[in-house]
């Protein structure tokens, strides 16, 4: 699902507000969640996840091509642990599936 089609279903689930200020709600949510990462701090949203920015310290690769040594600095990566709600739907559908195929022989 991408951010146009996350927007059109809320506006659909929600006839009562503006597909405009349903754009602006998920707007307001990602940008407020990346101001919070880009300040170092955590987000969670309870049954769902968290995210945080985890350090890449620097470090020495290598060029595939060339096979040089390069310099890589240090980064920042943003990353997303599942909640035990979001992990346990998504287990459960799992199973069914695998349920599903099962019987249907494939």
């Amino acid at each position: 699902m991408i951010k146009s089609e996350l927007i059109t279903r809320l506006a659909e689930q929600n006839p009562h507000l503006y597909q405009r200020d349903v754009e602006r709600i998920v707007s307001t949510v990602f940008e407020e969640i990346t101001n919070a990462l880009g300040r170092g701090h955590r987000v969670e949203l309870r049954g769902f996840g968290a995210f945080s920015v985890k350090r890449r310290p620097a470090r020495i690769g290598r060029n595939p091509r060339t096979g040089d040594s390069v310099s890589v600095p240090e980064k920042f990566i943003p990353f997303f642990k599942t909640g035990k709600g979001l992990r346990e739907l998504l287990n459960a559908a799992a199973s069914n599936q695998h349920k599903a195929n099962t019987r249907s022989g494939k």
